[in-house]
């Protein structure tokens, strides 16, 4: 029996894997310009294929997301948050994945742990994906790194300065920076950096990440500037945080260290006046509505990806 493909982390895919799922985003993205939202893409790569949708977390941009993916790829999805499932009543992760893999094509799984969704996929016999964890988010990296390449190109040899909290999107553009060849910029105060294992590994492999204290060093001459909520989800010390983060803020005058053609991007949602002020994400530079659309043309591919329809 061919191992399910599971899209976990980054880290685990090949560059190539990576770019192929880009570009058929960026496809399917520009043959359905002008379509109805549920039209079914002409080679309906998910036909008579089921989606499961599981949330341990809210969520807005993924929940629909990945059902417009799987309906727009001709797919079914099913939706369900832990609680409605024996989930949330204490089943363990392994007999749920199970049965869930007699049940579905594949699995997306939004969760509190990551390491309940590498016992997921490891327990699953289909194709397993993370919707986000404490640990990482690449749909939304996918999502990003699609944006940036519909507004300025190839992503690589470009930089981008990620500017505030070192948290799990943070991580995963560690991931892809190595694998695509963009140098990232990281500003964070110390005690809310990224995770070192990541930055270990980028170094290890040859990505041009640097990591520094002061917004303005990293954003200077960047081609995006990225930022995201500085007290997220599960986050017991905000207050410390946003005492720690308040240096941090993408206003005008940050922008404007930036490439003059600088564009900016937020996963969302925003916080606004915290991390960002309204001039800046309602601004020209700013390309957060195509970024919060793109999760379904990145998605599908993943989607596309994991059921063997492409790669």
């Amino acid at each position: 029996m061919t191992a399910p493909r599971h899209f976990i982390n980054l880290w685990s895919l090949e560059p190539t894997v990576l770019r192929l799922m880009l570009d058929d985003a960026a496809r399917r993205k520009s043959a359905r310009k002008g379509w109805p939202k549920a039209k079914v893409d002409a080679d309906a790569p998910a036909r008579d294929r089921s989606l499961a949708m599981v949330f341990e977390k809210n969520s807005t941009r993924t929940r629909f997301s990945f059902d417009a993916a799987i309906r727009q790829l001709g797919g079914a999805g099913v939706i369900a948050t832990a609680a409605d499932m024996q989930l949330g009543r204490g089943e363990p992760v392994e007999d749920t994945a199970m049965v869930l893999s007699r049940m579905v094509d594949a699995v997306m799984i939004r969760a509190n742990r990551h390491a309940d969704v590498e016992r997921f996929a490891a327990a699953a016999t289909v194709p397993v994906i993370n919707g986000l964890t404490e640990a990482s988010h690449p749909c939304q990296i996918m999502a990003d790194l699609l944006t940036i390449e519909e507004h300025r190109g190839p992503v690589a040899g470009k930089t981008i300065a990620w500017i505030g909290d070192g948290n799990n999107v943070c991580a995963s553009f560690i991931h892809a920076a190595t694998l695509l060849g963009f140098n990232l910029n990281i500003a964070c105060p110390p005690s809310y950096g990224p995770g070192v294992a990541d930055l270990s590994r980028a170094l290890e492999h040859g990505g041009k990440v640097s990591l520094g204290d002061d917004p303005r060093a990293a954003v200077r001459g960047a081609d995006v500037v990225v930022t995201d909520t500085w007290v997220s989800m599960g986050d017991k010390d905000g207050d410390e945080r946003m005492l720690a983060l308040a240096n941090f803020q993408v206003d005008d005058a940050l922008m404007d260290h930036a490439a003059k053609d600088a564009v900016f991007l937020h996963c969302l949602p925003a916080h606004r006046g915290e991390e960002v002020t309204d001039a800046v994400i309602d601004g020209p530079r700013s390309l957060v509505w195509d970024e919060a659309e793109n999760r379904i043309h990145a998605q599908k591919s993943v989607l596309a990806w994991c059921f063997g329809a492409i790669g």
